[in-house]
């Protein structure tokens, strides 16, 4: 022991002749089964975390942008979570081609970018991942222990994010003071061959996620059905029509975004019959890309700071 005090003794001496100071043992951050394993820099703003979820039964990533300002105690800050789409480059497209890091760069608002599975769908699968519950009872609370993150919450998503926006909303009352979908996923007992598909395409079980397409967990999963739930919260909903548009490449053809655009105006005339304040932009010309996207989200971007009270 006298050796190893002598050995600290000196560290200490030298951190303070070198103008330094220890960097304070600080404890694992961890709430209730999800802890952060990993946490490094990512930009001037941004932190890529790596959580351990109980509900997933594995380590998956999360990006975090802090605002300008924040400091480890400050808070409680606004927070905006986005949520990515299926089957392409996971969170991390909201910050390399979603121009999130940009558009929020004066928000006085935490933004998470949570994992949400290729095809995850942002539910509790019948036979397979809980990603529901990692987002809304792991991540949440983890976020508000770890960066201070207040009540104050606006989910925004495109494509199957829109649905988990939605869902999210809805099936968590009070959770989130407004909800915004981009081409999104919002009536799929509509469309469940286009769902199945998309399963089928990514090599899942087409019943793993919600079970047969008859069944009850199609209906409780799906943003046309639950519109009525929205009826207390901002909404916004926005959609092309398939059609190249004005932020095309020459030369670029049609895609399935009219489909979407069907799926979208079922539900914002449900939750508009249900008393939503909905703002809707059924912009025509423009397909299922990320130009569009980072345009959708840049004009949402006042509804959903006004909600948080940012």
């Amino acid at each position: 022991m006298p050796d190893a005090r002598a050995a600290l003794a000196v560290a200490l001496a030298v951190l303070a002749l070198s103008g330094c100071t220890p960097a304070p043992v600080l404890p694992e951050p961890q709430v209730d089964g999800v802890r952060i394993v990993e946490q490094e820099q990512a930009g001037e703003r941004g932190r890529a975390l790596t959580v351990s979820s109980r509900a997933l039964g594995r380590r998956t990533p999360v990006r975090v942008l802090l605002p300008r300002g924040w400091t480890p105690g400050s808070g409680p800050w606004p927070v905006l979570y986005l949520l990515h789409g299926c089957c392409g480059a996971g969170h991390l497209g909201w910050v390399d081609e979603g121009g999130a890091e940009r558009l929020t760069d004066t928000l006085p608002a935490i933004v998470v970018v949570p994992e949400g599975g290729r095809v995850g769908f942002y539910s509790d699968w019948v036979r397979g991942p809980r990603w529901e519950t990692f987002h809304i009872e792991e991540l949440i609370p983890l976020i508000e222990a770890e960066f201070g993150a207040g009540p104050d919450r606006a989910v925004a998503g495109l494509s199957m994010g829109g649905l988990g926006a939605m869902v999210y909303a809805a099936r968590h009352p009070g959770l989130f003071r407004a909800a915004a979908s981009f081409s999104g996923v919002l009536d799929t007992t509509g469309d469940r061959s286009g769902v199945r598909r998309l399963l089928s395409e990514n090599g899942e079980d087409t019943t793993a996620l919600w079970g047969e397409p008859d069944g009850q967990a199609w209906d409780a999963h799906n943003p046309a059905r639950l519109a009525g739930r929205l009826g207390g919260v901002p909404l916004y909903v926005s959609c092309g029509n398939g059609d190249p548009g004005p932020l095309d490449p020459p030369g670029a053809t049609g895609d399935f975004e009219g489909a979407l655009l069907r799926q979208a105006t079922v539900f914002a005339e449900r939750a508009r019959a249900a008393g939503a304040e909905i703002t809707t932009d059924f912009y025509g010309a423009g397909t299922h890309t990320w130009p569009y996207w980072e345009r959708a989200l840049e004009r949402a971007l006042p509804m959903l700071r006004a909600a948080i009270g940012a």
